[in-house]
């Protein structure tokens, strides 16, 4: 209760000499809002990329997946026989297989007739094993010759095809060589690698890639039983299974997905070395106001120090400094950082979000930085000897 009273009825020096020069305070409260941007930016995109990259994988709802030993990632998996799926249904627990095709293709938009990439994901349209918000009301669609649905979040000016899709008026385009009709939307979202995604029936998938055997798929769906546990299974599929395929659980699947990004692009690395360096400018910025600060009042100090003051005391007053910085600039930053996503998210149509997490995470990293420059510009203290000063 005394420590809380003290703390209430104190003196805020801190904040009196932080505002006691306007522009050195908005100069540091700026370099906080700059190295806040720039970390906001960098782990949006990062973890943008890895979100969009799996958008696919997280909507499987199997327990495990089947795919290629050659596979290195979704858009350019390799097939194997199908009969694989018939010999993991003969594994002990497993009470369901499902083929499913992916493949890359270029489609022209329906109005102005610009080509462009996108994913496309052949299934069997009543299967419960890809869970796709609005995909089901349009699985009788699905089934009729050269229909597809549109994924509503494709990269593009797509307002037309959208308004005229939603009045269920026919909207048709061409498709490697094929006039195909988008019977429906769903929401999926582009990536930095694809446009967007089309979702149609493997009867329909493989008209549109007639070189590809029926009897050859890229990934295999399985539903284990509840008798066994899920481990177990996996474990007796990577066993039974010829060396031509791997067993991966969902977990896995999407590891596999980002190990595979990370090999052939090393974003972790690259974002995290921006990230570190806006850190280190936003620290070094806060450190040279704090200090300039410290090298001012420096005679203060001294004075302080004769009339008994003790080293804490000044410390806390260079973390005050430090911590209304901190949190003056993460406030106007997360709003810019916001404003800027949504910027990106209406120009790329990529879908990066400001979630909560990352919102704690950059305020943590704030205070650490200005904590951090507080601690380095305090040392400057022991300089405030009454004796010299005075």
């Amino acid at each position: 209760m005394n420590f809380l009273n003290s703390l209430i009825n104190r003196t805020p020096l801190g904040w009196i000499q932080l505002k006691h020069d306007k522009v050195r305070m908005f100069v540091s409260i700026v370099g906080v809002v700059l190295a806040d941007v720039l970390m906001f930016v960098q782990l949006g995109i990062m973890n943008t990329q890895y979100e969009a990259a799996v958008s696919i994988h997280t909507k499987v709802t199997a327990d495990a997946v089947i795919i290629s030993k050659q596979a290195k990632q979704l858009a350019t998996l390799f097939s194997f026989p199908r009969r694989r799926l018939y010999q993991a249904f003969d594994v002990p627990g497993v009470c369901d297989v499902e083929p499913m095709y992916v493949g890359s293709v270029e489609w022209k938009h329906p109005q102005t007739r610009k080509k462009s990439q996108m994913m496309i994901v052949g299934i069997n349209p009543a299967s419960p094993y890809l869970k796709i918000d609005g995909l089901e009301k349009f699985k009788g669609a699905l089934q009729l010759p050269d229909h597809v649905v549109f994924d509503s979040g494709s990269r593009g000016n797509y307002t037309t095809t959208k308004e005229l899709i939603s009045q269920g008026k026919g909207v048709t385009t061409e498709i490697a060589r094929r006039t195909v009709t988008l019977c429906g939307m769903c929401n999926i979202g582009a990536s930095f690698q694809i446009d967007g995604v089309l979702i149609t029936g493997i009867d329909n998938y493989l008209r549109l890639f007639p070189r590809q055997e029926a009897g050859a798929v890229n990934i295999g769906l399985i539903k284990i039983g509840s008798d066994r546990p899920a481990d177990q299974v996996i474990s007796m599929l990577k066993e039974r299974l010829p060396d031509d395929v791997q067993v991966l659980s969902k977990a896995n699947f999407i590891k596999f997905e980002i190990d595979n990004m990370n090999r052939t692009a090393p974003l972790a690395f690259v974002f995290g070395t921006l990230t570190a360096i806006a850190f280190v400018v936003g620290a070094a910025i806060v450190y040279q106001i704090l200090s300039a600060d410290v090298n001012d009042h420096l005679a203060e100090y001294a004075t302080f120090k004769a009339m008994g003051f003790g080293e804490n005391y000044f410390l806390g007053v260079i973390f005050e400094e430090a911590l209304i910085v901190a949190i003056c600039g993460f406030i106007p930053g997360s709003i810019l950082a916001n404003t800027i996503y949504w910027i990106i998210r209406s120009v790329a149509t990529i879908p990066i979000q400001m979630p909560l997490s990352r919102l704690l995470l950059i305020l943590v990293l704030t205070l650490a930085m200005c904590c951090i420059s507080g601690a380095l510009a305090a040392s400057k203290l022991r300089l405030a000897d009454p004796a010299e000063i005075f």
